[in-house]
């Protein structure tokens, strides 16, 4: 079930206040679980968004799954079956999240939706008492990263951003590694990201017409722009236009810059110049970059390239050799260094062996996980900072501090978003 517009405007809207951003909430009936489960004690997961992701997402929780939410019917029905095969009990089903969050069976929820419904999804899950995954890249923009980071603090959730690569052991050390200075000073880092697969994947080209049965249109658009349902803009195909995603900039760009971060020890920070170059579909069948090529340059000096064409994971290229790390694999030049094992005077991380199984240990300890809202919101701002600067063709300065586009209104603007009606951000 949704609410109507009326429903929506009896009641007073939530908001919360960013940066002289305000973000209007519509309201839901409020229910704070349970601070701290106790070890003993099963953690009840709602599962929010079934398809692609969701689905592998489901799977992992599928016995502490109470609730599924998905506003396609179909895959709804399928969400139920998946959790009974698992022999877990029959979960609630709902196709508004509000519902999700409004149940007293629910400790924490798991996002798995479309970019432009994550803000809103994760500050309210956070006002709502619940401890919250939320698929990367975290936020549609910046401004939404800041409002997710301050009710996560506010409201002491545990909130995990999936960005599993730091749960992966050859990241973590390749991180260490950089950190400790066996490059000896960085210089520059590569990353490369795979060109779109909206083609792979779509019905070219494709007219607008009619939703489906059983999806609900209004709801999968939330707070973005109405525009007419075709096939190749949902589900999937999401990704490549504006309205609710960033390409493969916030696709793929979203791990290997949060790992660039990482290596550079610049998680509670970020760039202080971008600037880049795109091309697009010449007819425009989808709307982010068919191929682009952004650098970021940080206070001290190391560039960062991210682009298409180049080599798919991160190169991390030192005064002392490189080192290349990406799924499956890890290579140094000179191997030499990969074989002297750090000491316990060099740096070591955070050490997480599953991505989804530290989330549920930090719910119970309430100890902060490996990626909580504070660097998902950091790592996604060097994504859309890459594609502001695309997008408007311009060199930009950012203030890491103050988390400001500096001498460019144009710019600057783009780091919010207006939301639709009754959603709204102002």
């Amino acid at each position: 079930m949704t609410f109507s517009r009326r429903s929506f405007l009896r009641t007073a809207a939530a908001s919360v206040s960013v940066g002289g951003v305000t973000y209007f909430l519509p309201p839901f009936p409020q229910s704070r679980g349970q601070d701290k489960p106790k070890p003993s004690e099963q953690i009840r997961i709602a599962s929010i968004g079934i398809g692609n992701q969701g689905t592998g997402n489901t799977k992992t929780h599928a016995k502490n799954i109470v609730a599924v939410c998905e506003v396609d019917q179909k895959r709804l029905a399928d969400a139920v079956k998946l959790i009974e095969a698992s022999g877990a009990k029959t979960p609630a089903a709902e196709s508004d999240y509000r519902r999700i969050l409004d149940r007293k069976d629910v400790d924490a929820v798991v996002i798995t939706t479309p970019d432009h419904w994550h803000a809103l999804m994760c500050v309210d899950a956070c006002n709502a008492g619940k401890d919250v995954y939320c698929e990367k890249p975290l936020t549609l923009t910046i401004a939404e990263g800041r409002a997710i980071a301050n009710a996560a603090a506010k409201n002491k959730r545990i909130l995990q951003t999936g960005s599993q690569q730091r749960s992966d052991e050859r990241f973590r050390r390749a991180c260490e590694y950089v950190r400790s200075g066996r490059l000896g000073k960085i210089t520059e880092v590569r990353v490369g990201i795979p060109g779109p697969n909206w083609i792979d994947r779509a019905k070219k080209p494709a007219q607008d017409s009619q939703p489906p049965a059983g999806l609900n249109y209004d709801m999968w658009i939330g707070p973005a722009p109405m525009r007419p349902f075709n096939q190749n803009r949902v589900h999937y195909l999401f990704r490549f236009f504006w309205d609710y995603s960033g390409g493969q900039v916030t696709n793929f760009g979203a791990h290997h810059l949060d790992i660039t971060q990482w290596a550079l020890g610049m998680d509670a920070s970020g760039p202080t110049t971008i600037e880049g170059t795109a091309t697009y579909h010449k007819d425009k069948w989808f709307e982010t970059p068919e191929k682009c090529s952004i650098t970021y340059t940080y206070a001290n000096g190391v560039k960062v390239v991210c682009a298409n064409g180049e080599k798919g994971g991160c190169t991390f290229i030192g005064e002392k050799g490189t080192l290349f790390v990406d799924r499956g694999k890890i290579v140094a030049t000179p191997e030499d260094i990969l074989k002297d094992e750090l000491k316990d005077t060099d740096t070591h991380l955070y050490v997480s062996k599953s991505h989804h199984g530290n989330w549920l240990d930090c719910i119970r300890s309430r100890k902060a996980p490996i990626c909580e809202a504070e660097i998902g919101h950091r790592s996604a701002t060097v994504c859309h900072l890459g594609n502001i600067a695309l997008r408007t063709g311009r060199k930009l300065t950012w203030d890491p501090v103050k988390e400001e586009i500096v001498g460019d209104k144009e710019a600057a603007a783009m780091v919010t978003k207006s939301y639709r009606e009754p959603w709204k951000l102002v």
